[in-house]
C-alpha cells in the first residue's frame, strides 16, 4: 500500500491528517516570500510539520482509503496498521522513511522522530499553478550629462561674415509670445474655478432653502393618533455553527444504553449528545462536539487524560 499517496491527497483539503498509532501531519498557511540573497520568489503555500503525539485514530485517513479502494473499513485499518509497523521497523534500524511529496522521517539521538518536509509540492489550492522563480537583480544607474561649450573665436577675416544685428532683431520679432500665453492661461483658470465656486455656493443655498421648507411642513403636520404604535415582535433564527468534530465516548448496539450514557455524561457536566447510527448499526455517543479541529483535539487530550483513555475523535462531513 502506498500510504503516502493517500496522505498527500488529504493534505490538500485538511489541516491535520493522522496516521493511527504513528503520528499526524499538520499544515499551516505561509505567505509569499522573497529570498534576498538568491533573489528567489516563493508563492503562498502550506508549511508541513509532524506531531508524533497525535496517534489516535480519527477515522479520516482509513475511511478515505476505504472509499477509494472499495474495501471494508476493518480490513483497510489492518493494512494501515501493517504499513505503520514497517515504518517503525525502518526507523528502529536507523533507516530513513521517505514519503513522496511529503518528506523524510528519521530518529534523532534521543530516539524521537524528526521530520524534514519536502518542498516539491504546494498543498495550498489557492496557489495552484504558481511556482517559485529567480529574478536577476535590477540595478539603476543615473547618468549625468554634461554640456560642453566651446568658445567661439572670431578673427579679423571672419568679421565680414557676422550676421547683421538687424536680422537678429527681425527674428525676435516673429517669436511666439509665450509669456503672454501663460498669463492668459492663468486668467482663464482663475475664471473657471471662480465660476465653479459660484455654482457650488448657489447649489448649497438652494439645498438649505429646500430643507427649511421641508422642516416647516413637518412642524405644521397634525398627527391624529398620539398613542405609540405597537409593532409585532420579530423572532430571528440564528444559524448554529456547524460542528463536524466529535469526541466520541462510545458506541452502543442498544439505543437505550446510548441514551443512558448521554444522561450520565450530562450529569457529569459534559455537553453530550447522541450522534446517531454509524455504518455498523451502532449508536454513537459524544462527550461534546466542536466546530474546529483545534478545539476538538484539545478537549480530546483532556478527556483521555482525566476521563477515558479510549475516547477518540470523529470527523463528519
Amino acid at each position: 500500500m502506498r500510504l503516502d499517496q493517500y496522505i498527500s491527497d488529504l493534505l490538500y483539503r485538511y489541516e491535520c491528517v493522522t496516521v493511527p498509532n504513528f503520528g499526524a501531519f499538520l499544515t499551516q498557511r505561509k505567505g509569499a516570500q522573497v529570498h534576498h540573497t538568491t533573489n528567489a520568489f516563493y508563492p503562498p503555500s502550506k508549511e508541513l510539520s509532524f506531531n508524533a503525539q497525535l496517534i489516535s485514530n480519527d477515522g479520516l485517513l482509513v475511511k478515505y482509503i476505504a472509499d477509494v479502494t472499495g474495501e471494508e473499513y476493518e480490513s483497510t485499518l489492518q493494512e494501515v496498521t501493517s504499513k505503520v509497523s514497517e515504518w517503525k521497523k525502518q526507523l528502529e534500524n536507523s533507516e530513513i522513511v521517505s514519503l513522496e511529496n511529503i518528506g523524510d522521517l528519521s530518529l534523532n539521538e534521543e530516539g524521537k522522530i524528526q521530520f524534514e518536509p519536502s518542498y516539491h509540492l504546494n498543498y495550498l489550492t489557492s496557489s495552484f499553478g504558481l511556482s517559485s522563480f529567480v529574478s536577476s537583480e535590477i540595478s539603476r544607474v543615473i547618468e549625468e550629462t554634461k554640456e560642453e561649450f566651446a568658445p567661439t573665436v572670431v578673427t579679423e577675416e571672419a568679421e565680414t561674415d557676422v550676421i547683421p544685428l538687424v536680422v537678429a532683431e527681425e527674428n525676435r520679432r516673429f517669436r511666439f509670445p509665450w509669456k503672454y500665453a501663460a498669463a492668459a492661461a492663468i486668467i482663464l483658470s482663475a475664471g473657471f474655478f471662480g465660476m465653479r465656486e459660484y455654482q457650488s455656493n448657489q447649489q448649497v443655498a438652494e439645498q438649505t432653502k429646500a430643507q427649511e421648507s421641508i422642516n416647516s411642513y413637518i412642524q405644521q403636520a397634525t398627527f391624529f393618533n398620539t398613542n405609540p404604535v405597537e409593532l409585532p415582535s420579530i423572532t430571528l433564527k440564528v444559524a448554529k455553527e456547524i460542528q463536524n468534530y466529535h469526541v466520541v465516548a462510545g458506541a452502543f448496539r442498544i439505543e437505550e444504553n446510548a441514551h443512558t450514557k448521554v444522561a450520565e455524561l450530562k450529569a457529569n457536566g459534559f455537553d453530550a449528545a447522541l450522534l446517531g447510527k454509524n455504518k455498523y448499526g451502532l449508536h454513537q455517543v459524544s462527550y461534546a462536539s466542536f466546530a474546529t479541529r483545534e478545539e476538538a483535539s484539545e478537549a480530546l487530550a483532556k478527556i483521555k487524560k482525566t476521563e477515558a483513555p479510549e475516547a477518540w475523535l470523529l470527523v463528519t462531513e
